[in-house]
């Protein structure tokens, strides 16, 4: 992409450069190595996928569409563990961790190339009850990876001191 892209593309390039540095990120890793914390944080790179994963879903099902998840997030009691996504992926291998933001990437898009910039999301916000266009839940998105990405870095580092 040049730097004299349109919005809209410019948006989506960055959302895109973000999720490759996660993918760059955590590739390669084992199981055990994507469970493996970056004391005192109890953060995880597999739970981070996971994290991201749920947070694709829900800005573009949950938030811009208004619609409720699909699996498996459906299921989740998330009053008895608000963190699920972060706490379960433990029990996923990395194959499945990775197919399921793999999915949840994909449905995103889907939704993204459907909208304008100004569309609204159906559902509010629940604090200031006001509705977020695409183009603000897309730069949240960047803003999101971006400082996951911080962190991927910190806790990559300490399982086998790659960097960059």
């Amino acid at each position: 992409m040049t730097q004299s892209g349109d919005e809209r593309a410019t948006l989506l390039h960055f959302l895109d450069h973000h999720r490759d540095v996660l993918r760059q990120k955590c590739s390669g890793l084992t199981a055990e190595q994507l469970d493996t914390p970056h004391p005192p944080s109890p953060l995880t790179l597999g739970g981070m996928v996971k994290h991201l994963a749920y947070v694709e879903n829900w800005w573009s099902v949950g938030v811009f569409l208004g619609q409720e998840p699909g699996e498996p997030w459906a299921s989740v009691d998330w009053r008895a563990d608000g963190d699920w996504d972060w706490h379960s992926a433990k029990d996923d291998t990395p194959d499945q961790l990775w197919a399921l933001y793999d999915a949840e990437r994909a449905a995103a898009d889907r939704v993204y190339a459907a909208a304008r910039l100004d569309d609204l999301a159906v559902t509010p916000n629940h604090h200031a009850q006001t509705r977020a266009n695409l183009r603000w839940i897309l730069v949240h998105l960047i803003e999101e990876y971006a400082r996951h990405n911080g962190h991927a870095d910190l806790i990559r580092e300490s399982i086998d001191g790659q960097v960059g």
